[in-house]
């Protein structure tokens, strides 16, 4: 799991915390989002090498967010033809981001942590 949020970290610090820091040109709100966004994600990515596991939840976030875009997103475009390139690198980008989470979350600590007693609500919660 380190190794994974090394690789998040990497692949998404420099480039964003750079155009923060220095744009090059006035972004648009929602590109400023997004920029912004990975920025604070590559800190999290850089916190789970040293807790893991608590920030396992991060990989789940990735998980989802590569999966949801290939179903909203890349899935219509191709059926419309409408695929770029910059859409066709992301596309991989995406796969391989699936697969490797896939395989390295530990998904029985994710069914004993998060989903085992999701519906089970005590007095005390």
């Amino acid at each position: 799991m380190r190794g994974l949020f090394f690789l998040n970290f990497i692949s998404l610090a420099f480039d964003n915390w750079s155009t923060i820091l220095s744009p090059g040109e006035q972004l648009g709100v929602l590109s400023g989002v997004a920029i912004s966004f990975w920025a604070g994600f590559s800190v999290l990515n850089l916190i789970g090498l040293r807790f893991p596991l608590k920030l396992l939840p991060i990989l789940l976030l990735q998980l989802l967010y590569k999966s949801a875009w290939i179903i909203g997103v890349y899935r219509p475009a191709r059926g419309a033809g409408a695929i770029d390139a910059g859409m066709q690198e992301f596309f991989w980008i995406c796969v391989a981001g699936i697969v490797l989470n896939l395989v390295i979350i530990p998904w029985g600590y994710v069914y004993r942590e998060y989903i085992k007693d999701f519906f089970h609500f005590s007095a005390a919660s």
